[in-house]
């Protein structure tokens, strides 16, 4: 399997993808594709990448592993493809953001890849997953690539915002800097922690934009005409 890392992230993640693991896991995921329907499709699971260059990152959202179902997953975390239903905990999400943001307006469509071109790294832990079988990719070590990348925004950047959302998510964040970025966190935006009262009212919108502008840096278009 060939390596679909922008040359940007090859080179800030050269020493990584060198380690003798990370051929493995290549080698890994491809023997999944071949003997299991898998997602996101092969040409999508470096799409976070892709879309958001690492001089680009602003904010950090981070998530578990992709959606699992047909033609649901794009490589983003929680985000989906145009044409598919809004999965509960991504409808959640744009339910805390029109409450924070004051916008009357609900979205269309559950692809973030507006979000992600200005800026926010949608990362999943585990990049791949086979269908119908959620987290079925943990053990392929995707985790120890994806600490590594966080490592690295948090070594190398400044003033990044970490939306972390759920208990994973937050032990995932443990190797933050949270000297020189800011860390928000919350119940995830799952329907059974959104309605314990764990995720609506965090206004974690409203504070990354308040963050961003107060550092200098171009706040994000959360609501951008092609979402909403």
């Amino acid at each position: 399997m060939q390596i679909s890392l922008k040359p940007e992230w090859q080179s800030i993640l050269s020493n990584e993808i060198q380690k003798p693991y990370f051929p493995d896991l290549l080698g890994f995921v491809d023997d999944e594709y071949k003997n299991h329907t898998c997602y996101p499709p092969k040409e999508l699971i470096f799409s976070a990448f892709e879309y958001c260059s690492f001089k680009k990152v602003k904010v950090v959202i981070i998530g578990q592993d992709p959606y699992h179902g047909k033609g649901e997953a794009n490589g983003l975390c929680f985000s989906v493809n145009d044409a598919v239903r809004i999965p509960p905990s991504l409808r959640n999400i744009f339910r805390e953001l029109s409450d924070d943001v004051g916008s009357i307006f609900m979205p269309v469509s559950g692809n973030l890849e507006t979000w992600a071109k200005q800026g926010v790294l949608l990362l999943n832990a585990s990049l791949t997953v086979r269908e119908d079988n959620p987290n079925s990719h943990k053990h392929l070590k995707w985790n120890l690539f994806t600490d590594a990348v966080i490592q690295k925004i948090s070594d190398e950047k400044e003033h990044v915002v970490f939306l972390l959302w759920g208990n994973f998510a937050h032990k995932k964040g443990v190797i933050i800097d949270r000297n020189k970025h800011l860390v928000l966190e919350s119940g995830h935006p799952s329907p059974m922690s959104a309605n314990q009262g764990k995720w609506f009212g965090n206004k974690h919108f409203s504070k990354t934009n308040g963050y961003l502008k107060q550092n200098g840096i171009e706040a994000i278009n959360w609501i951008s005409d092609d979402v909403f």
